[in-house]
């Protein structure tokens, strides 16, 4: 793949066959990060568990403290006191049937997470076929199958973010800006190992955290050394 002059110029500063302190790791990308635009940054984490076993599954969301950097659009199926709850509390979108041929037929994805009060999900699951492989269906362990659609909204709106395995047994996640600098970027990724630790399944055996990369989102990636971080 051809990589323009910037990509080479800052693949230079970063040593690929050393593992760096979190803190070197976040001040790298920093630096690497070359785009004309405010670049995101992601954590990339490898664990040791085989995704294909229901009992190795590691997903949930967690709190930024600092939140993306990107304000997430919601929407919210939901009916009656609930519907007007969730337009009170700030939703993008609220609806509930009548949205399942939109979504189907029109492909429509302007918004970026999915809530729905647990009587709607018979509703919703019949978009699972749509919504799954985009990662945005509602599911309990993220919050986003709840009652409580005002909080739910108020979380998501403060910087919450739902963390999952993909097929290859990785978490990719984006932990804030560039522009948030070291100490902000630092925070969060910490915020974020923690909820992806404390998630250890049981039926994991072995190291748990295999690699850690951090990037932006045009920039090389930086390995982080698992041993550093507090398991």
């Amino acid at each position: 793949m051809f990589r323009g002059k910037k990509y080479q110029d800052s693949v230079k500063l970063i040593d690929k066959a050393r593992l760096y302190d979190p803190a070197e790791a976040a001040a790298l990308v920093i630096q690497t990060a070359k785009a004309k635009f405010d670049e995101t940054v992601e954590a990339h984490i490898r664990l040791g568990v085989d995704s294909r076993h229901a009992d190795q599954q590691v997903r949930g969301a967690v709190i930024l403290p600092h939140g993306t950097g990107k304000t997430a659009r919601v929407l919210v199926f939901a009916k009656g006191d609930k519907a007007t709850e969730a337009e009170q509390a700030g939703a993008d979108f609220v609806g509930a049937d009548e949205l399942i041929p939109k979504i189907q037929n029109e492909n429509w994805f302007e918004y970026d997470v999915v809530v729905a009060t647990p009587d709607m999900m018979g509703v919703v699951g019949r978009l699972g076929k749509v919504l799954g492989p985009k990662g945005l269906m509602p599911n309990p362990k993220a919050g986003t199958v709840t009652m409580d659609v005002a909080k739910a909204i108020s979380d998501i709106k403060s910087g919450k973010i739902e963390y999952r395995l993909d097929k290859t047994n990785i978490i990719h996640c984006p932990i804030g800006k560039v522009s948030f600098g070291n100490e902000k970027l630092l925070e969060n990724f910490s915020t974020l190992l923690s909820a992806v630790i404390k998630a250890k399944p049981a039926a994991a055996k072995g190291q748990y955290l295999k690699s850690v990369t951090v990037s932006a989102t045009m920039g090389p990636g930086v390995k982080i050394n698992p041993a550093r971080i507090a398991e």
